[in-house]
């Protein structure tokens, strides 16, 4: 054990809805590492939840100004953003601080997908062709200016929230308006905001788990998504790895990752990459300073059962982790994707699913009695199912024979039409 004044602390920023902070908790507690939470709360809520540290993600001179104000109290080793949220936050405290980080434009850069593109082209990373338009233009004008098939996105949102494939001008029409009413619902301005046109680009759908030293990437794990990803909408399903891609193509995947973190100016920390493949080879579709999202990470295994929190950590303190290598299992998660918007009555099967072999985990997240919304609104699955096995076809079968268990009672939602007298 390290003495007390030896120990090390990081300061942990996460949103309130996330799925990763227990992770990281539990792997922080492994590791004898000090963590603060600092979470997305106004002060009131977080001194009645006692959380250390209540922060507003989207007000960065007064969250720095809370964070420096801790520090003259507290010594602080690392920063780190459990997910996209708080990500330009951390960069900007770690450069105040002067701790290990990303720059503040890097971490601009991997959440905004205009400027991602713009960088990437500039840099020499494979990237479909892309146009940005304002969001208050007239859509049958665009529609007519631009190439099909395409695909409609939002500048800022995560998880395929708001991509949609259009492949005529009509279908461009109604993914426009209905890509619009999602940006409004979420506050966003019409007369300040814009989005994204790219070139579809067909191919199989991989990702690629990372970590950045000094500009270095060290490849931690490659996934492979054997769901086809071919729209109206992008939900994805299935990640399994080890990659079933040619050794020569996982190189040239790899090399494509590095271009695309060096000309956004990535240089430290976990990245998680989504690529296309095909004939071509590869392409980058996105880069984001952080790891995997959701409860994915649960299938990966480091050393001697080191998990990718831990390993995120110890590097995060400055430990060497360069020579760590992923476990030679195969294995792979499901998202387990809404198949209809309703309320949640009662999910069935999930014994059943467990029982299936090679399933190391099913775990519904979604709550019972509350609403379930799809893609391309919603931000969140019913679920995950986990899988370990000898090899990634098995692992896959395992995966979608637990899926075959399950079944959702979803109750409609029926609109009750307001009678005025």
């Amino acid at each position: 054990m390290r003495e007390r004044q030896e120990q090390k602390r990081v300061l942990l920023l996460m949103s309130p809805a996330t799925y990763r902070g227990g992770a990281f908790l539990s792997a922080a507690r492994s590791l004898n590492i000090e963590v603060v939470v600092g979470i997305d709360l106004p002060e009131t809520l977080a001194e009645y939840w006692h959380v250390p540290l209540g922060l507003d993600f989207s007000d960065i001179p007064a969250s720095l100004q809370t964070i420096s104000e801790y520090v003259q109290q507290h010594h602080i080793d690392a920063i780190l953003s459990v997910d996209d949220s708080a990500s330009e936050l951390a960069a900007h405290a770690s450069q105040m601080l002067g701790l290990a980080h990303n720059s503040p434009h890097a971490t601009e850069a991997a959440r905004d997908k205009f400027l991602m593109r713009q960088l990437m082209s500039v840099g020499g990373a494979p990237c479909p062709i892309f146009r940005n338009f304002p969001l208050n233009d007239d859509p049958r004008r665009i529609a007519g200016e631009v190439s099909y098939p395409c695909v409609l996105k939002p500048r800022r949102l995560s998880g395929s929230r708001g991509v949609i494939r259009a492949n005529n001008p009509e279908e461009f029409v109604v993914a426009f308006q209905r890509l619009k009413r999602i940006l409004l619902s979420e506050g966003c301005s019409e007369h300040e905001t814009s989005f994204l046109v790219e070139d579809f680009i067909p191919g199989r759908e991989v990702a690629l788990e990372g970590l950045l030293t000094d500009g270095q990437l060290q490849v931690l794990a490659l996934f492979d998504k054997p769901d086809p990803l071919d729209g109206p909408f992008f939900e994805e399903t299935i990640y399994v790895t080890p990659s079933r891609l040619p050794q020569q193509m996982q190189q040239a995947i790899a090399q494509c990752v590095a271009a695309a973190a060096s000309s956004l100016g990535l240089r430290e920390g976990p990245v998680h990459a989504e690529l296309r493949v095909n004939e071509r080879g590869p392409w980058m579709l996105e880069i984001a300073g952080r790891s995997i999202g959701g409860l994915c990470s649960t299938v990966l295994e480091f050393g001697s059962g080191m998990c990718l929190e831990e390993l995120i950590l110890r590097h995060a303190i400055g430990e060497d982790v360069v020579s760590v290598e992923r476990d030679y299992h195969s294995a792979g998660v499901m998202m387990i994707p809404i198949p209809a918007a309703g309320m949640l009555r009662a999910v069935h099967g999930v014994d059943e699913a467990s029982a299936v072999p090679l399933i190391t985990g099913v775990e519904i997240t979604a709550q019972l009695h509350h609403p379930l919304v799809p893609l391309p609104e919603g931000a969140s699955y019913l679920g995950f199912i986990f899988a370990r096995g000898e090899t990634a076809a098995e692992v896959e079968e395992a995966i979608r024979q637990a899926h075959r268990c399950l079944r959702f009672n979803i109750r409609r939602e029926i609109p009750v039409l307001s009678v005025h007298k």
